[in-house]
Formats: C-alpha cells, sequence, structure tokens
C-alpha cells in the first residue's frame, strides 16, 4: 500500500472507531479497509482439461491506485492443480479472454492483443512448457471463437470491417454518425490455424455473439441477433445450426426470449439451451433441450430457481448448476425420463462457471463464499467440491464480520430473502447504523457468497460498526419466473417496499436504530435509493445512487435498451400512460426529499444516460431540502472499470454514510478525498527527493 494512503487509512479509522463506538482500535490492522477492496483479485473463468488433471483459469488483477498506470483490472492465464498448485502462465500486463483447451488436450488458447497486434488474435500455449504462439490473427478483432474436433480449423467470430469509403471519409474530417442506421454486424468466421489463407465468412443473416462446432465436427450452433444492438442482443438472440462448410443455416430455434449458454451433447444430436420461458421473463433460467428437428423441451418446468450452467455428462444426461434463493444446488438430470438428481446441496460454497472433463467424471467450477472471492474449485464424481486457489492468501489475517441469510416478510404476506452482514464485534444490547445496498437489475440477486466489492463495502461498512442489508427483492432471480415478474408493471412499488421492510424487520430484532439508515446501489439499485431519497425519504437518513435512474420518461428514451425495459419490466410504452411513467419516477418527488444524498455517474453511460443524474441533481439542488453532491467520472460508462475511479467511488460512498448516519451531518464533506491528495503529494516528495540527488 502507498505509504501515505496507509497513514490516512489508518487515522481515518481509528476517527471512525471512535466515533460509532462499535470497533475496538485493534480493527484497525487486522479489519478489511478500502485498499484491500481494491487490491482483491478474483477468478473470473475456468476450464478443466480433457483429462480434468488442470484447471486453466483467468485471474483478474487489480492496478494498484497512486502506484500503476490507471486503468482497468489486468487479466492473466494461470494453471491450477489439486492441493493448491497454481502457476502463472500468461501474467503481468496483459488482458487474456476465452481461455479454452486445444481438442488434443497439450495447448490452451485464449484470445489476447500482445506484442505488435493491431487487433485482438488467438493465441495458443503448450502446457508443458514453451511460449504462447499466435495461431490466427484477423483484420478485427476476434470476440469469440470454437475449435473443430479434430483441432484442424477453427469457427471464429469478429466484427465486419469498416467500409472503406466511410474510412476515406472520415479521414477528411466527415465523420457524422447516423445514429443506429450504420451497423458493422458480428459475423462467423472459419479459418484454419498457422494458416496464411484468408479466413472464409459465412452468409448468416444477423450478427452473431455465440458459436460452438458440434463434437459430430458437421455443425456449428450459433446465437444469432437481427442487429449488433445491445437491445438486440438482450431479448432478441436466437439459435442457429449451421454447415461449417456451406453456410446453409440447417435449423433455426425459436428459443423464447433471453438467451443463455448453448452446449452440444457428445454424439452432436442434441443442445442444451439455458433460455428464458417466455418473451417476458426476465432472465434465462430455464434448462432446455434441442433436437435437431427444430423442438424444444423444457426439463425442469415450474422450477423454483435459475439454471446458470450445464454440461453435458454423455449422450443422455446433463449436469447443470442453478441459483436457489441466495444458494446454489448442482444436479444431473437424464433428457429421456426428466429424473433429476442432486449432485451438490445448497450449502457450502455458491457455484458457477461450470466445466467437464471428456469422460464426464471431473468438473471445475468458480466458486466463492462468505469468506472468500471467486476461486476454482473442482470435484470428482461422489466427491464434494474442494478449492483449488487461494488468490487473496492476506485475507487469512482479516477478521470478516458475520454474514448470513435473512428471511422476512413484507406487507403483504410475500416471503422475502437476503443477504445480511452483521456488524464485526457485535454486542448484544446496542443497535446499529444501517446500509442498505440494492442490487440492480431487477433481474439480479445477491448470493450467500462474496458480497463485497468496491460498489457494494458490505465487509468494510461492517467492520466501521454498520449492519449491512442486501435485499433480494421481488423481481429478483434465484427464485424462478413467477417471483422474478413479481415487479412487473410496477416501477417502484411493492419491490422498494419491500427493501423498508428488510429495515423494518431489522430494527424489530433489535439491531439497528431506525434513524440511522442509510440506502445505496447501482443501476436500478440507483433507482431504488433515488426513490428511497425522494418518495420514500421519511425512512433513510442517507443516500448514495450510483448509474440510477431518476425519470423513466426520459429514461426511455436514452438507453440502449428499450425493448427490454418495455418487454422485461414496465410492459408498456410512456404514450400508453405517461402519469404512470411519472408518478414512478423519483424527479415528481423531489418535493418530499429530505436524505442527504450523494449522486454518481460515468460520462459515457450508454445504458442510464448521465442526464438522469444531472436531472436529480439540478431539481434537488434548486428545491434545497438536504445535502447533495453530483460526482461524474470522465470515459467510466455503467459501473466503474478504471482502479482510481473505483477507489474513489468506495471511498466516498464510506465518507458519505459516516456523515450522515454516524458523524455530525451537516454540510457534504470537502469535495477533494484525503487520500488522493495524499496520493499526489507522495509523488510531489519522490520528485523533490530526485531534485536533491541531481
Amino acid at each position: 500500500m502507498n505509504p501515505a494512503l496507509k497513514q490516512i487509512a489508518v487515522v481515518a479509522s481509528v476517527a471512525m472507531a471512535w466515533m460509532v463506538g462499535a470497533v475496538p482500535s485493534s480493527a484497525v490492522d487486522d479489519a478489511l479497509t478500502a485498499d484491500d477492496i481494491a487490491r482483491t483479485q478474483w477468478v473470473n473463468s475456468a476450464k478443466i482439461s480433457p483429462d480434468g488433471s488442470l484447471v486453466a483459469y483467468v485471474l483478474n488483477v487489480p492496478r494498484t491506485p497512486c502506484e500503476d498506470e490507471d486503468g482497468g483490472a489486468w487479466t492473466e492465464l494461470h494453471v491450477a492443480g489439486p492441493q493448491g498448485r497454481s502457476r502463472p502462465f500468461v501474467s503481468g500486463e496483459v488482458n487474456v479472454s476465452a481461455v479454452e483447451w486445444t481438442p488434443d488436450g497439450k495447448g490452451i488458447s485464449f484470445l489476447a492483443k500482445r506484442g505488435k497486434d493491431e487487433h485482438r488474435s488467438l493465441y495458443v500455449i503448450p502446457v508443458d512448457g514453451g511460449e504462447a504462439r499466435r495461431v490466427l490473427s484477423h483484420d478485427e478483432s476476434i470476440n469469440a471463437y470454437s475449435w473443430s474436433p479434430d483441432g484442424e480449423r477453427v469457427a471464429f467470430l469478429a466484427r465486419e470491417k469498416k467500409d472503406e469509403t466511410r474510412e476515406k471519409l472520415e479521414e477528411k474530417g466527415f465523420k457524422a454518425e447516423a445514429y443506429e442506421e450504420v451497423w458493422r454486424p458480428v459475423r462467423v468466421w472459419i479459418a484454419k490455424p498457422d494458416d496464411d489463407d484468408e479466413p472464409r465468412v459465412l452468409e448468416i443473416e444477423g450478427s452473431a455473439s455465440e458459436l460452438h462446432w458440434s463434437p459430430a465436427a458437421n455443425r456449428l450452433a450459433v446465437a444469432v441477433a437481427p442487429t449488433p444492438s445491445v437491445d438486440d442482443g438482450y431479448m432478441y438472440r436466437r439459435v442457429r445450426v449451421v454447415d461449417p462448410d456451406s453456410g446453409e443455416v440447417i435449423v433455426k430455434f425459436d428459443n423464447p426470449g433471453k438467451l443463455g449458454p448453448v452446449t452440444w451433447s457428445p454424439d452432436g444430436k442434441h443442445l442444451a439451451i439455458i433460455s428464458a420461458e417466455d418473451l417476458n421473463d426476465p432472465e434465462p433460467g430455464r434448462l432446455v433441450v434441442a433436437t435437431l428437428d427444430g423442438k424444444l423441451r423444457d426439463l425442469l418446468p415450474d422450477f423454483a430457481g435459475h439454471v446458470t450452467g450445464a454440461v453435458w455428462k454423455d449422450d443422455d444426461t446433463i449436469l447443470y448448476v442453478a441459483n436457489k434463493g441466495a444458494l446454489t444446488v448442482v444436479a444431473m438430470i437424464d433428457i429421456g425420463d426428466g429424473t433429476a438428481t442432486t449432485v451438490v446441496a445448497p450449502g457450502g460454497p455458491v457455484l458457477g462457471g461450470m466445466s467437464l472433463s471428456r469422460d464426464g467424471t471431473k468438473v471445475s467450477f468458480v466458486a466463492e463464499s462468505p469468506s472468500h472471492p471467486s476461486e476454482v474449485y473442482a470435484m470428482t464424481d461422489g466427491g464434494e467440491p474442494s478449492r483449488w486457489t487461494d488468490s487473496n492468501a492476506w485475507l487469512a489475517d482479516k477478521r470478516l464480520a458475520p454474514q448470513e441469510i435473512v428471511t422476512y416478510e413484507a406487507r403483504d404476506g410475500l416471503k422475502v430473502e437476503g443477504i445480511l452482514i452483521r456488524p464485526l464485534d457485535e454486542k448484544d444490547d446496542a443497535s446499529y447504523p444501517l446500509v442498505v445496498i440494492v442490487h440492480g437489475g431487477p433481474e439480479g440477486h445477491l448470493r450467500h457468497g462474496w458480497v463485497t466489492g468496491y460498489s457494494r463495502p458490505g465487509q468494510l461498512l461492517a467492520a466501521r460498526g454498520f449492519a449491512v442489508l442486501y435485499p433480494n427483492y421481488r423481481g429478483s432471480t434465484g427464485r424462478g419466473v413467477e417471483y422474478t415478474k413479481l415487479h412487473q408493471g410496477d416501477y417502484a412499488g411493492g419491490e422498494f417496499n419491500d427493501v423498508v421492510d428488510g429495515v423494518d424487520h431489522l430494527v424489530k430484532i433489535g439491531l439497528v436504530n431506525r434513524e440511522k439508515v442509510g440506502v445505496t446501489g447501482g443501476s436500478y439499485g440507483g433507482f431504488a435509493t433515488a426513490w428511497c431519497a425522494t418518495a420514500l425519504s421519511e425512512h433513510f437518513a442517507a443516500g448514495v445512487m450510483f448509474v440510477g435512474i431518476s425519470d423513466h420518461v426520459s429514461k426511455a428514451g436514452t438507453t440502449d435498451i428499450p425493448h427490454e425495459m418495455y418487454e422485461v419490466h414496465a410492459r408498456k410504452w410512456p404514450w400508453e400512460d405517461w402519469d404512470w411513467y411519472r408518478e414512478r419516477s423519483p424527479l415528481y418527488h423531489v418535493e418530499k426529499a429530505k436524505t442527504p444524498l450523494l449522486i454518481l455517474h460515468g460520462t459515457d453511460d450508454t445504458r442510464v444516460d448521465p442526464s438522469q443524474s444531472m436531472q436529480l441533481y439540478r431539481f434537488l439542488k434548486l428545491r434545497d431540502q438536504a445535502p447533495v453532491r453530483l460526482i461524474l467520472y470522465p470515459g467510466e460508462g455503467h459501473g466503474n472499470r478504471r482502479a482510481a475511479a473505483r477507489l474513489d467511488y468506495t471511498l466516498r460512498l464510506m465518507r458519505w454514510m459516516e456523515r450522515y448516519l454516524v458523524g455530525p451531518g451537516g454540510d457534504p464533506p470537502p469535495v477533494d478525498l484525503p487520500e488522493a491528495l495524499a496520493c499526489v503529494e507522495d509523488d510531489d516528495d519522490d520528485h523533490d527527493e530526485g531534485d536533491d540527488d541531481e
């Protein structure tokens, strides 16, 4: 840690321990800090080798604020074996993605832009040692790829090259853009690795986003949307089976609504598709088996959960992992008679990112728990998942606050589940300030795993003496289609009443001080925060809104997902009910706002335009009924990617909650962060020392 930052952090922790009165001075050294969140690494994908002996995985390694050049996390290629044996294969200042094993199991392939590459290319590194070599490049970046079973060919996705005339116009300064009229769709290409011949494009209508070569070698499964737009990608992707030689579309599947992962059976006769139940289902979570005559069959009708991954154990058996409430379950199902058998019961680490060895007996997962972020886990038939990596060994020296699943009853009798982190060093006779962290989507949910991150710093808040609640309000996933649809056509209705009812529950059990409740969240959680700070202001003493919605009328006209918002959320267009759109917008309730509100937004956000935050800020500022501040992050989109912006966000959130829930209140804290100023001062000191040496 930067010495200046460490000094600031220690001073701040001691001050807060005194102010909150619930954190002993020893917590300064062994409780989680903002700097710890900034340095936390995590596994984002893992693939088991064909023989099941190794797992290749991608490790996200954040840059260090104040020390490294600012930017997003590096993504490294590592290989793990049992008993914690893991070593880096491609590491350092790299961005590796789409890791797969070559069909012969002797190499690991990945996408990266390295050395003199102009675009993202395909590389292979031998598993037994040696340098990575580029086996395929293209005149545009490769987005995804799939090996033919014999390894002789590669199918890949890449955007159409920009029109030469348009390039020449831009060189002359004619850079005007016809909004949503000039698309460059993603095409399917076939190439031979290590071959100088030009790749062959398959003329498939639409824009492709996923592809898988059949084990039978004679087919490609391709996910295609009408256009490359985000909205079409969300709502209208459909599966096509294509002849890789002719490009002919052999089968068209009319999978309903949103589409998840697609996988071939070993014999190439079936596809397992994770799909939405219908066009209005907010989340793909149904396990569907597809036959090559175009028929689809839901294997788990009325399943009260959401399937997130599926692999084939053999020609007739699918192994799947699913979210069930805040936990996960692994099971296998016979596609013939529909018999399902539990393999890993709910409890233990929450599992995802599943892959299978060639013989179907060994499985790898990306898994997390309340005590650690996502890591590589693996298991053999008849066993339990065991942990293979430890990417944050320093966590063993940190005291983490207790975390549990909490269930409460909403005012209309609905059972709502959430994740509760209790204050570190909680005392039986004390009531604590609470921060409610509302997830986005709303088709998302918080699992009973590692729920702490830069914008949701649960363990950091708990270390400072706060209770933290993550409610899986109606509309959340993990509990089946019916629960996920409960919020539809009811913006800010029952869904955000669930948030207030969660607060009431914690007050009733004596954990929380009703007068010291804050709320925060991003995207739809930012909408929740804005609503709680305006229409429901009497319940909340502080709010931190991130990339949130304030006006549904203008949101519908500026977002890149208008059809998604209509089909699975609002279920009506603004012109069908202007009054409803206005009534359910925080902007139209600013006269009720008494909650100090910190608003943060990226300037390049296309999902929720920054004008949503700017409008709310301006109205609240003009009303002048409570403190308000707007922070804009240049170059950031729908969430912060760069290390400094992430740390900045964490520090500002903490400072706001501390000031208005346990501190003096009043005017907002100074604009500049002491930690950031210390970083600059430290640079100046280093520069001065250099001048003296000269």
